[in-house]
């Protein structure tokens, strides 16, 4: 064929059918297990203890600000979800900051995310390999290259298989949400059990649970904020939106359903934690839950590590899933080599872009100061997310005609608390990210 265009209408109908694109192949209850999976990872099971901690092991706080976090994060998401509806590209916050707030911003957010995503991401391999490896070796510690090369490993078959195919990256996905859903099931099963067994020493921590000290104001940030990182997750679904199937209906949808799910389960499982432990034995835990199943479960009690490395396994499927699209969206852009935006020609994935951030992600499971790493440029989500929302207010102005198949109630106010929220995020954030490690 000559390089000249051609007029002709059926030439014209015939090149948009043969456009390589990405498919719309993720449905509502794929985007529920992506959402579910990337926010539920280790720290439910590992060290809900922050929240209680800088509640001063004032029960009633605590849970309070578990629900409240989980609110604020369930309104944050509903932002995004107007967002995605209206801009249903991939990228995520990147489409959105791009059109909202201009191309620089947007050029900063791909740079910065370019390594500190990757990082979280190797990371959270890291972590896997450590849980994956613990009921081999038991008290003793794991050699670090074993870790290592399982981390990597992991990173790359994740990484091939979201580069090959959605719908078996999607079929993952949901397994592995449903497996950490269940681990979840038995602690809150566990718990109510005991609870509605009426023993005395079970309810002691119910009978008065604003009655210990009460928290003061820079106590009580401290401890939203470790709630807010336990519910870190939740954006993911517009890095997807491009692929979601009838995106005006299933966003909003799949939000509401994954969002307050995932509050429901971390009270449960709170109350579970505190109907059979003490808050100084929670604090004092560096795995809440083994603890919790030495106590109730002991014959069965491995199944807690297994089910930790499950659930660290879901949420890198579903972390890789989204920087796949990220990277594709950037190069697509310009702000990345253009050789990320090529896709793969049979199965219509972004094959580049997963080998593109596989490889990055590769590079930081070398060095030993991984944390610190991460530490240095982990202050970055938040922020990311504050400018998010402050596109979604800048788009109501400068597009008010733009079609908005979804609009949330009170964006402004939510958008202002999310952009206030984002400016002291950091350090706790790191502090969290400390005591998994």
């Amino acid at each position: 064929m000559g390089r000249g265009k051609s007029n002709d209408p059926k030439d014209v109908k015939r090149k948009e059918k043969t456009k390589i694109q990405l498919k719309r192949r993720i449905g509502c209850f794929d985007g529920v297990s992506f959402i579910i999976g990337s926010i539920v990872g280790a720290g439910i099971f590992v060290s809900p203890t922050g929240v209680l901690k800088h509640s001063l092991l004032n029960v009633g706080v605590a849970l309070t600000i578990w629900t409240a976090s989980g609110l604020v994060s369930l309104m944050g998401s509903l932002c995004y979800a107007e967002l995605g509806t209206a801009l249903p590209f991939s990228g995520g916050e990147y489409s959105h900051i791009k059109r909202g707030l201009g191309s620089l911003p947007a050029f900063v957010f791909i740079w910065t995310s370019t390594f500190t995503k990757p990082a979280s991401n190797a990371a959270r391999a890291l972590l896997f390999a450590e849980y994956a490896t613990q009921p081999f070796y038991g008290i003793c510690p794991a050699p670090e290259v074993l870790k290592k090369c399982l981390a990597l490993a992991v990173l790359w078959s994740l990484g091939i298989l979201n580069g090959r195919s959605v719908k078996v990256a999607a079929w993952v996905q949901t397994v592995f949400t449903l497996l950490k859903m269940m681990a979840l099931s038995v602690i809150a099963i566990g718990g109510i059990v005991l609870l509605v067994g009426g023993r005395k020493e079970n309810l002691t921590r119910f009978e008065d649970m604003f009655g210990s000290e009460m928290p003061n104001a820079s106590q009580i940030a401290e401890a939203f904020f470790q709630g807010l990182y336990a519910y870190g997750g939740w954006w993911s679904l517009n890095y997807m939106a491009e692929e979601m199937k009838n995106p005006s209906r299933n966003i909003p949808l799949t939000v509401m359903t994954a969002v307050p799910a995932v509050i429901v389960f971390y009270l449960l499982v709170n109350i579970s934690y505190l109907t059979v432990l003490t808050p100084k034995e929670i604090v004092s835990s560096v795995a809440v839950a083994v603890t919790w199943a030495d106590r109730v479960i002991p014959s069965v009690a491995w199944i807690i590590p297994v089910s930790v490395a499950v659930s660290i396994f879901g949420a890198l499927n579903s972390s890789m899933f989204t920087l796949g699209r990220l990277s594709y969206a950037g190069s697509q852009s310009g702000h990345l080599p253009v050789l990320i935006s090529m896709l793969n020609v049979h199965t219509c994935t972004p094959a580049p872009a997963m080998i593109f951030s596989t490889t990055i992600a590769s590079i930081f499971i070398i060095p030993s100061d991984l944390i610190m790493l991460t530490n240095y440029f982990g202050f970055s989500a938040w922020l990311m997310i504050g400018l998010t929302c402050a596109s979604l207010i800048v788009l109501r102005y400068q597009e008010p005609n733009l079609h908005r198949p979804y609009k949330v109630i009170g964006n402004k106010l939510s958008n202002i608390l999310f952009a206030l929220l984002s400016h002291g995020h950091h350090a706790k954030v790191m502090e969290q990210m400390q005591g998994k490690s």
